[in-house]
């Protein structure tokens, strides 16, 4: 059985053996990226830099409320605007495999341009079992490319240090409850952010559409969970689709995006099922989404598929 404790103490004294000068730890927020900075803070203290790159596919207001959190957390942090950057290097990349690996790529370089001015030697990551596994190699299918593992350049230059790498994401909750970490029941958010839940073109324009819808389904969500009308599920989100619906606005004919909402049951994240939302809360949901996003959105549908066959994310 997985001891949370044990394992923090075996693990701080580890890393104070493996890290011999300064680390920058890759901090989205997370639960996985937040118990890591913990952990090595506790064993390097402020040697440890945490850094966190707004590449312009974050959710509403979460690089404000990323870095309230490593305040909190008296991290010594740097914030990077790199939302441009991204941009143009996932203009025209349709491709799912083909975004994770850009963004990827465009995390280290970004890590190592703040490494090159601090002398940082090492590069710390939140990596866990799933992204690794998923992510294939050897004998293992490449499920998808996790960022921070199949989007790593060969080139890279920092010396790696993963802590939670043998870890499920049910035991790093575990540890998150342990070191009393105010994140240790947040959903999961993917390192690459909105892009995967754009099928097709990350653009600033599509991302602004799923970022609004993305905030609507979580905050109908959690008000219906406050209220006792439903359970918090394990992820919960929007997809923006690569298709057009025809739909009505007032008595003309429109031609509109769709938006899929996502919502599923998991304890690792190696298997989930779809949550059985109220039929009441995914008709609020698709009404505040077409209202709100009326000259963009004219369909919204709910996924029911369970992993597997399905991923929880669509790409």
């Amino acid at each position: 059985m997985f001891k949370a404790k044990k394992f923090i103490e075996i693990t701080i004294n580890n890393l104070k053996k493996e890290i011999s000068g300064k680390s920058l730890i890759a901090f989205s927020g997370g639960v996985d990226s937040t118990v890591c900075a913990a952990l090595v803070y506790k064993a390097i203290g402020k040697n440890l830099v945490a850094v966190h790159v707004d590449t312009g596919y974050m959710r509403k207001n979460e690089s404000n409320e990323v870095k309230e959190l490593m305040k909190k957390m008296k991290l010594n942090f740097r914030f990077v605007d790199a939302s441009k950057e991204f941009y143009n290097a996932l203009k025209d990349v349709y491709d799912p495999e083909k975004k994770r690996k850009i963004i990827g790529e465009k995390f280290i370089r970004v890590f190592e341009k703040v490494a090159k001015k601090e002398k940082i030697e090492y590069l710390v990551q939140g990596t866990i079992a799933p992204d690794w596994i998923e992510s294939g190699g050897e004998l293992r299918d490449t499920i998808k490319s996790h960022h921070n593992v199949g989007g790593l350049p060969k080139s890279m230059k920092l010396k790696l240090v993963e802590p939670l790498r043998d870890l499920y994401k049910d035991e790093v909750r575990n540890i998150a409850r342990e070191l009393k970490l105010e994140i240790s029941e947040k959903q999961p958010f993917p390192g690459p952010g909105l892009a995967v839940r754009i099928i097709g073109e990350a653009s600033p324009e599509r991302v602004d559409v799923v970022r609004e819808a993305c905030f609507i389904v979580e905050e109908e969500i959690n008000k219906a969970v406050k209220k006792g009308i439903m359970k918090q599920p394990w992820q919960y989100f929007a997809v923006l689709l690569p298709v057009k619906s025809v739909g009505v606005h007032g008595d003309q004919r429109a031609y509109g995006d769709v938006i899929a909402l996502r919502s599923v049951e998991s304890i690792d994240a190696m298997t989930c099922d779809y949550s059985k939302i109220p039929h009441d809360i995914l008709d609020k949901i698709s009404t505040r989404v077409t209202n709100t996003l009326k000259e963009k959105v004219n369909r919204v549908i709910y996924d029911i598929t369970n992993k597997p066959p399905g991923t929880v994310e669509w790409e």
